[in-house]
């Protein structure tokens, strides 16, 4: 089972990694990014289901932030980049 999950999150990536390449405008290409980072941040987390160990689940709450925070500030270049 576990490896049905690393199978799908493969094929999300590279999906979103398709989204990021092809997007004709920013906010595509930042949807392809976001995509691609919570498809790794779910690969962490099933990694730490799959070991037992639950050594990188802070790194997920930090890599969490940090998308976050500069999905924000691209979010703002673009609102005020209409201007």
């Amino acid at each position: 089972m576990i490896n049905i999950a690393y199978a799908l999150l493969g094929l999300a990536t590279i999906c979103f990694g398709y989204r990021t390449l092809a997007g004709p405008s920013l906010t595509d290409r930042m949807t392809g990014l976001n995509g691609m980072l919570t498809a790794g941040m779910a690969g962490i987390a099933v990694h730490a289901v799959d070991t037992g160990n639950g050594a990188f689940l802070p790194v997920l709450v930090v890599v969490g932030l940090v998308g976050f925070v500069g999905t924000g500030m691209v979010a703002r270049f673009i609102e005020t980049h209409g201007r």
